[in-house]
This record gives C-alpha cells, structure tokens and sequence, in this order.
C-alpha cells in the first residue's frame, strides 16, 4: 500500500524553500511565514506593515 507524502516531508532544505517573489533560495526571511527573501523584503516591508526602526 503506498503513503501519501505532503510536499513539504518530502522536499526538504534550502532547494524546496525558495523567494516568493524572485525565487533565490539565499537570505530567506522564514518567520512569520513570509518566505521572502532579505533583499525583496526590504522592497515591500513597507506594504507588508513593517516599520522600520533605528
């Protein structure tokens, strides 16, 4: 009998988890499930309703 696998159980590590908006797996921004990477973030922090401070 054959197992369903989620995608996520079975992609794992930096290929499976890419940039929503330019798709490079480098600098990835994970938390808040935003999956974007620094460089974009910096971009749309602002629409995202991030202030920056500092």
């Amino acid at each position: 009998m054959l197992m369903k696998v989620k995608i996520e159980e079975k992609f794992k590590g930096k290929g499976a988890r890419r940039c929503r908006l330019c798709g490079t797996a480098r600098g990835l921004i994970r938390s808040h499930r935003l999956y974007i990477c620094r460089r974009c973030f910096r971009e749309t922090a602002k629409n995202l309703g991030f202030k920056k401070y500092g």
